[in-house]
């Protein structure tokens, strides 16, 4: 199965197939869809949520030169009816980026920007992913107006309010990582989340060139996370390109998720892969926190002195915490021994019973040319880590 290429077509309800010889051998995992480097329309933004009936579903943006990510961003769905082994094509959306699937009181919804730097926007569907609303006004699911960025990071409940980080993309200096600013989304669990006023955004705290120590590059892809006390945070990823030792930033948020606060100080923790897309969730029954990573191995670090860290892709990890910040790795999942055009990336993940279910998207050899490089996925590919409690190191 892995050794053809299927991509499909999605329009009107319809998918014609179109084929093209590959060779998937070495791909790792169940690979959901695939678009080959030439095509200059790349995998982006996995997401994956599991349906109440027991079914998963996956969805995957385009983006690059080829893609329309910057005028009316394309996504599309993907359906598993057996836990993950194959995958059917099921809706293309048009005007959805950056977003991520979630089931709230068995509605099934999509939330994130129309298109690179767009408005926020969220979907709904009634029908398990095969058709969904349109984000017409604030009545429907226009949240906010504006430049805005995220990525498919954990929407999570906690004291009556659902929590979803995101990023302002409207800083007075707009090239990457420094035009982002950081801030959460909640909104009542019982209000109805495709209107706008039921909504409630906190402050925007932007770039400050003096974060360590001048080498602070933006923050971005924030995880909300309660802490063991009930406290609110927002996690995310840190760009400092001057050190292989990574770190993420620890944003607190108010309860009533108007008020975000940092302390430098304080809030620049050592986090495995931070330099890159994570996310973070508590599971109950082992009380710990988990995540799923880009750990940059010692060896890989002794390999690539001087690079940046968030360029480095090859690895993805599991990892365990107590308490937020202190981390221990728990299981190497994905590994090559190549940095340059092989990567494992911006991985989303679902506690599934004793398994955690998890969407990579992943450049890999593909009997094509492979992908443009590490960064310019050509495949998404679909993982499972069998009874992750018991994994010992």
């Amino acid at each position: 199965m892995k050794r053809i290429l299927i991509v499909f077509v999605l329009w009107l309800g319809t998918f014609p197939v179109l084929a093209q010889q590959g060779n998937f051998g070495g791909v790792p995992g169940v690979i959901v869809t695939h678009s080959p480097a030439s095509s200059g329309k790349y995998i982006g933004s996995p997401s994956l949520a599991i349906l109440p009936n027991g079914h998963y579903l996956a969805s995957h943006d385009y983006f690059g030169p080829h893609s329309n990510e910057h005028v009316k961003a394309f996504s599309r769905i993907y359906l598993s009816k057996n836990k993950g082994k194959s995958w059917e094509p099921i809706a293309e959306i048009k005007g959805a980026f950056w977003s991520k699937l979630f089931v709230h009181r068995k509605g099934l919804y999509f939330l994130g920007t129309d298109r690179h730097h767009g408005h926020t926007v969220i979907r709904k569907s009634n029908d398990n992913g095969r058709t969904w609303t349109e984000p017409v006004d604030g009545e429907n699911g226009l949240l906010l107006e504006g430049e805005y960025h995220c990525a498919p990071v954990p929407v999570i409940e906690h004291n009556g309010r659902l929590w979803r980080a995101m990023e302002s993309a409207m800083g007075p200096i707009r090239s990457w990582g420094k035009r982002y600013g950081a801030m959460m989304m909640s909104v009542p669990v019982d209000a109805d989340l495709m209107k706008a006023d039921n909504w409630v955004t906190s402050n925007v705290l932007y770039y400050d060139s003096a974060y360590l120590e001048g080498n602070f590059g933006g923050w971005l892809e924030g995880n909300a996370v309660v802490s063991p006390e009930g406290d609110i945070w927002n996690v995310l990823r840190v760009d400092d390109r001057s050190t292989l030792e990574e770190k993420a930033a620890f944003v607190r948020i108010s309860q009533d998720g108007k008020i975000a606060s940092f302390d430098e100080n304080s809030g620049f923790v050592p986090f495995p892969g931070a330099s890159k897309k994570f996310a973070i969730r508590y599971d109950p029954k082992s009380k710990l926190y988990w995540t799923i990573a880009n750990y940059i191995p010692d060896q890989v670090k002794a390999n690539n002195p001087g690079k940046n860290p968030a360029s480095l892709r090859n690895t993805q990890a599991l990892f365990s915490s107590t308490n937020l910040f202190d981390w221990e790795l728990r299981k190497m999942l994905l590994e090559h021994n190549d940095v340059a055009k092989h990567g494992f990336q911006y991985i989303d993940w679902q506690f599934d019973g004793k398994d955690i279910i998890f969407l990579s998207r992943t450049a890999h050899d593909d009997g094509l040319g492979g992908a443009r490089n590490n960064h310019d996925a050509n495949f998404l590919t679909f993982h499972r880590i069998r009874k992750f409690r018991k994994i010992t190191r």
